[in-house]
């Protein structure tokens, strides 16, 4: 019964009002942190719970457009209840890409629904000089991870994001573009002439980019037990602003190009009555055009 209680404090804590040292006071100042140069890692971060229409997008881009500047670790994390994510998943792991290791986690869905959990434990074993935190609607098209890597060098940023990411408008689940994603499992391309420009103000759950030491140091808000507890349905992922407040960074925007990410109005991963998920649906479009409007289209 404390959880909203709890959950109305991290959200208040994160806003600025507590001291992040309080929870994490082992964030390594940046003079101690590498400035790794050349050919370095990166490990990208994702989960899936009923959206292998979208993850297959998100591996196909990275088999499509394959690095050649950094090696790539795909972590995935996903519960072997979610029968079209593990197809999806034996089918890429057959599909050899240079520069990219698959690395697929399976884990109870009860803490594949927090968010947190997964990125905790990947953050704490990652062996990269950049991780990645994104969500599977996320993809990294047109020589993107070269271009990070260009970025990258020599850097110390505890947490960096994309200052431009091209997305399209909230897709209804009959799109064409998400019907294709249903089909048996494929290596699938998209037509990018229905995305358009929007310009990023800070690190948001999908476009995280933190440095490999800052995460084996203090993980993925490691210390909050609350967004460390698994649940039995997806919960809200309030734990990337908490990530930010614990990292005291807002993250330092670069430039990357050939990120796009698919928006879609039906939050599949929810469950609950048809009147609850008409709501969250108009909610979520009321959300996007509000945050529009306030970013303003760049192109």
């Amino acid at each position: 019964m404390w959880d909203p209680i709890k959950l109305a404090f991290f959200r208040f804590a994160a806003g600025g009002w507590v001291p992040p040292q309080w929870f994490e006071p082992d964030l390594p100042p940046e003079q101690d942190r590498a400035a790794r140069t050349g050919h370095l890692k990166l490990e990208v971060v994702s989960h899936c719970w009923n959206y292998s229409h979208f993850l297959v997008y998100q591996l196909s881009s990275l088999a499509l457009f394959p690095p050649t500047k950094l090696d790539v670790t795909m972590t995935v994390f996903f519960s072997p209840e979610d029968t079209k994510t593990v197809e999806l998943l034996t089918f890429f792991e057959k599909q050899p890409v240079p520069g990219v290791n698959w690395n697929w986690q399976p884990i109870p869905k009860q803490a594949l629904f927090r968010r947190g959990i997964g990125r905790n434990r990947a953050a704490l074993a990652t062996q990269a000089d950049w991780v990645w935190f994104t969500d599977c609607d996320l993809m990294f098209r047109d020589g993107s991870l070269d271009a990070l890597s260009d970025v990258l060098q020599g850097r110390r940023d505890a947490l960096l994001f994309p200052a431009e990411e091209r997305t399209t408008d909230l897709l209804a689940s009959d799109n064409p573009m998400l019907r294709a994603g249903n089909e048996v499992p494929q290596v699938l391309d998209i037509d990018t002439s229905s995305f358009s420009s929007r310009t990023i103000s800070k690190a948001t759950g999908p476009l995280q980019i933190a440095h490999g030491d800052v995460c084996r140091a203090v993980g993925y808000c490691r210390n909050i037990g609350l967004y460390q507890q698994p649940v039995d349905s997806f919960a809200k992922c309030h734990e990337d602003r908490a990530f930010r407040w614990l990292l005291r960074s807002q993250g330092h925007p670069i430039d990357v190009p050939g990120i796009y990410r698919i928006r879609h109005v039906a939050k599949g991963r929810y469950a609950g009555s048809d009147t609850r998920s008409k709501f969250r649906t108009w909610l979520r479009v009321w959300q996007s055009r509000w945050r529009d409007w306030k970013q303003g289209k760049a192109g």
